[in-house]
């Protein structure tokens, strides 16, 4: 959260405080992203540059020129010519997390490499200060060996034993005007969802006590990613430490039909917590690529991404440590994707227009001091302006009624959002960071608007599983309520149903269920 973690950008924050510009919001080696081509006569990023003395211990991801296992074997054995360890190795998309204390590292490892090197680029601009493994990483690392394919998902359909679908309202419905706004609880009494269907929640953990919760959390595919990037199912590895964000949002996803609290969208799915920001409220290149590999070896059907990656609120393809991160996410992206999985992603709160990147005042956020910079675009908030990824504005109701306009905070952009969602003080469940109590409470963010498409492609792979990710990003667009500019507002342009404050229009969970 905001207020409890300063350092760190967060896409939420709780209603009783001021929304900030905040974004915890935000082979596959084919080509970059459309946002990656050149434009003429845009100016070149200004340099952040990180130095690293000898002796200081840094993060890298190393990408391989080609994604297969041979090329990755060459570039761990690279990686320990140039004194570094191997951390973490993804074979399926070339790209192996590593650490080194020499200042000489990146030129090392891409001499020693050869051809095999693509890209090194260090990860974060401040050294590791997490836990860290001294030894080498398995081969392949854990769960990853072999391509192995992920546990299977039930196929016994809907649990008999479930309540029927919208047949007795939770005491809270009634407050959830954002579920009223895009009609769950109509789409709800047609389905709550299959028990086959299992969301990834890419954040702070989730609640293992909450009583709307703990019943739709999968174990068995829960993880922590925040540890360097390993996957780790030490039990519970997955919970909360520090911040009740995941909670929050997971509420929103799928709180359960059980007689206490509030609904989510979907009530019926199921949740895996992929912890993926670390106790100091950072999100990594590292964990997030993990969190996505993860999401894809698991086969999961959604994640929700409600942050951007830190330390830099945008990416620039033509700086060398951040285009070697973003390749490396975007690999990672790419690949889930190919396994089923339809990544949905918060636009990111700064009221920034995406489409015309000028300057990034607040990046990085890991250094003493942030670099007030020239960008251009070739910079990127990501995972949001990946091709593929669901992109999500916020909207705050107007008045008492299930009118809409957009949040002030939103960021927006033509071409850059996909649809818009309510976002502005959601109620949903919390966890006390301090006192471990669960309960409920407001928060306002593009990472609550996010939840909420999350839920509803959720619903959208239940009524029809054989869809793939295209045809489900396709048909939530379609099915989206068109919302056209607010008049006499130059910020938005386009039309009616694709503009760049409300995309395609406001989702709409009972359309995708008929």
């Amino acid at each position: 959260m905001q207020h409890a973690l300063p350092r760190r950008r967060l896409a939420a924050t709780a209603a009783a405080f001021a929304v900030v510009a905040a974004a915890f919001v935000g082979g596959v080696t084919g080509p970059a992203s459309a946002s990656s081509a050149v434009v003429a006569d845009e100016p070149t990023s200004t340099p952040v540059n990180v130095d690293i003395p000898d002796g200081m211990l840094m993060s890298y991801v190393v990408n391989a020129r080609i994604a297969n296992p041979g090329q990755t074997r060459l570039v761990e054995r690279a990686i320990q010519a140039a004194g570094g360890v191997v951390i973490q190795s993804w074979p399926q998309i070339g790209v192996v997390v590593a650490h080194s204390d020499r200042a000489a590292f990146r030129a090392d490892v891409t001499a020693k490499g050869g051809n095999a090197v693509a890209s090194v680029g260090a990860t974060r601009t401040a050294g590791v200060s997490e836990g860290t493994p001294t030894e080498l990483a398995p081969p392949w690392g854990p769960g990853a060996s072999g391509y192995k394919k992920g546990a299977k998902k039930p196929d016994n359909g809907d649990n008999p034993s479930d309540p029927q679908p919208g047949a007795t309202p939770d005491p809270n419905e009634g407050v959830q005007w954002d579920m009223q706004m895009i009609k769950a609880p109509q789409a709800q009494a047609i389905s709550d969802g299959n028990r086959n269907v299992l969301v990834g929640v890419l954040d702070s953990g989730i609640s293992p006590t909450h009583p709307d919760l703990k019943a739709n959390i999968d174990v068995a595919t829960s993880v922590n990613c925040s540890n360097v990037g390993r996957p780790d199912q030490t039990p519970l590895a997955w919970r909360p430490t520090t911040s009740d964000h995941g909670t929050h949002v997971a509420g929103t996803i799928a709180a359960a039909r059980n007689g206490v609290g509030i609904v989510g969208v979907a009530p019926n799915v199921r949740l895996a917590s992929v912890k993926v920001v670390n106790d100091d409220g950072y999100i990594y290149p590292e964990y997030a690529i993990c969190g996505f590999m993860w999401a894809g070896m698991k086969h999961m059907d959604v994640t929700n991404n409600s942050y951007y990656i830190d330390p830099f609120e945008f990416w620039c393809e033509d700086q060398p440590d951040q285009a070697a991160s973003k390749e490396a996410v975007r690999r990672a992206v790419a690949w889930s994707t190919e396994q089923g999985v339809v990544n949905v992603a918060a636009a990111g709160n700064s009221n920034y227009d995406l489409a015309n990147k000028t300057v990034d005042r607040g990046s990085p956020n890991d250094a003493p001091a942030p670099t007030v910079r020239t960008i251009n675009s070739r910079c990127s908030d990501i995972p949001a302006e990946f091709d593929g990824v669901v992109t999500v504005a916020s909207l705050q109701r107007v008045g008492t009624t299930l009118d809409s306009i957009r949040s002030s905070f939103s960021n927006y952009g033509l071409g850059k959002i996909d649809v818009a969602a309510p976002g502005s003080s959601i109620y949903s469940t919390t966890w006390n960071t301090r006192t471990g109590v669960d309960g409920y409470g407001n928060k306002s963010g593009t990472s609550m608007a996010s939840p909420h498409v999350a839920g509803v492609m959720a619903q959208m792979k239940s009524a029809h599983p054989s869809w793939s990710p295209d045809t489900m990003v396709n048909e939530l667009k379609a099915r989206a309520v068109p919302k056209p500019c607010p008049l006499n507002t130059a910020a938005c342009t386009g039309t009616a149903d694709d503009n760049g404050f409300f995309g395609a229009g406001v989702v709409d969970a009972l359309a995708v269920v008929n």
